[in-house]
């Protein structure tokens, strides 16, 4: 198994629980971004309301992390649009693929920084991992236009899009090949719709670990029920396939 989207918190010790989940778990490998980056109190009040936080995100903590796991951790670098496009410019050679947050950063998806990092991730052929949050700006139509503007750069709509429950983001995103969506944290039902209207191909395993288990997110995968060439693509084939060329 290939999980999409984990996190590495700053401090000691974080690579190794997040190995020692991934190995109860019985997920082989994990693409891994830095988190930490706001409190979850924070971080659940600017989901809703809007806010910015300006903590640095431990990208270089992450890199080096991931370089000491023998292949098995794949570091993906967290960018603030506001601040982050040289320091991303300069590192993405050592990284495989971006990740953008509306709920950390308050920043919209329309905003030309974006798109300037965007350009960045198609030189490096990485792929641009976003959760889409319910406010304007920040949808999941939002991201339909951003990838519209960027046809040849792979996005993946983490969690399936807003709360998890998006169903109708999922028809949203279904005319665009280059989007894919990311199971942690959503419905079982809405997992299900995802492999439905988007193909089996177009879906990834993740965990959001720590917030999330590992083993969570392996039985709500488990518990969709997909034939076993579906499940394979899901649970690994997906990500080896979207990360081979970053």
């Amino acid at each position: 198994m290939f999980d999409f989207h984990a996190r590495l918190t700053p401090g000691p010790g974080a690579a190794e629980a997040l190995l020692g989940a991934l190995d109860e778990a019985g997920v082989e490998r994990a693409a891994v971004c830095a988190g930490g980056v706001v409190g979850l109190d924070r971080l659940s009040v600017q989901i809703v309301d809007g806010g910015r936080s300006k903590a640095l995100a431990d990208n270089e903590g992450v890199r080096r992390a991931c370089e000491a796991s023998g292949g098995r951790l794949v570091p993906f670098f967290f960018a603030d649009p506001y601040r982050d496009a040289a320091g991303y410019e300069a590192a993405a050679p050592r990284f495989r693929g971006l990740e953008i947050s509306p709920a950390v950063h308050g920043f919209r998806l329309d905003d030309p920084r974006v798109d300037a990092l965007v350009r960045i991730a198609a030189r490096h052929r990485h792929p641009v991992y976003v959760v889409c949050l319910g406010r304007a700006g920040t949808r999941t139509e939002d991201l339909v236009v951003l990838a519209g503007r960027h046809p040849d750069v792979t996005f993946v709509s983490g969690h399936c899009g807003h709360t998890g429950l998006d169903a109708a983001g999922l028809s949203l995103v279904a005319p665009l090949p280059n989007i894919a969506v990311e199971l942690s944290g959503c419905f079982t039902a809405v997992a299900r719709l995802a492999v439905r209207r988007l193909g089996a191909h177009r879906v990834l395993f993740g965990t959001e670990h720590p917030l999330q288990h590992p083993s969570v997110e392996v039985a709500k995968l488990r518990a969709l029920g997909l034939p076993p060439d579906e499940l394979a693509l899901v649970s690994f084939g997906n990500a080896d396939r979207i990360l081979e060329n970053s």
